[in-house]
């Protein structure tokens, strides 16, 4: 192995590599990689939230299980989690501790309709919703970090405008003559 230069081993002060593993950056790379993250504040943001949702598990877990307030809050916090599309079931306390940074990267936009199979992958998702062609209910979408709960989920479609929309309707044989006069 040849000598580092000065500058070499002066930046290799400022790091240290046995604990490179312990600070999860593998993990945070593979994660931004697979659902498409631009930032890693969105990461370190969602990371944050299972931070705080362990420790008020933690926290209930401390408390009497016959204690009626508990039993209210977990099922406050099981149902709230489950209507955000973090947990698949409304019933299972205990997945709430266990909870990952991917199960809130999977309920934005951009993964949301990679699932409904309104885009083939995530980057043309991510390219799709930044240009304004996602709407979810009546509004229009630019970030592809949105948050889509279940209950809005059903209401993700293409906005009215927009040609994406047209190609797929002229290509199932759905788009009416009015429709053709406008294009």
């Amino acid at each position: 192995m040849r000598q580092l230069k000065y500058h070499e081993r002066k930046l290799l002060k400022k790091v240290n590599l046995l604990a490179w593993k312990g600070e999860h950056a593998g993990r945070e790379a593979q994660v931004m990689r697979r659902y498409h993250l631009q930032g890693r504040e969105d990461y370190g943001r969602y990371s944050r939230l299972c931070g705080l949702v362990t420790k008020l598990v933690q926290m209930l877990q401390k408390l009497d299980p016959a204690d009626a307030a508990r039993v209210e809050m977990a099922e406050a916090l099981t149902r709230r989690l489950h209507a955000l599309g973090v947990l698949p079931t409304d019933r299972q306390f205990l997945k709430c501790e266990k909870l990952a940074v991917s199960a809130f990267c999977r309920r934005r936009l951009a993964v949301v309709l990679t699932k409904i199979k309104m885009a083939e992958n995530m980057r043309e998702a991510v390219t799709f919703v930044e240009q304004g062609h996602v709407r979810v209910g009546p509004r229009v979408v630019t970030d592809p970090a949105y948050h889509v709960t279940r209950n809005l989920e059903d209401f993700v479609t293409w906005v009215d405008a927009s040609k994406i929309k047209r190609k797929v309707m002229r290509y199932n044989d759905r788009l009416d003559d009015f429709d053709l006069e406008t294009a």
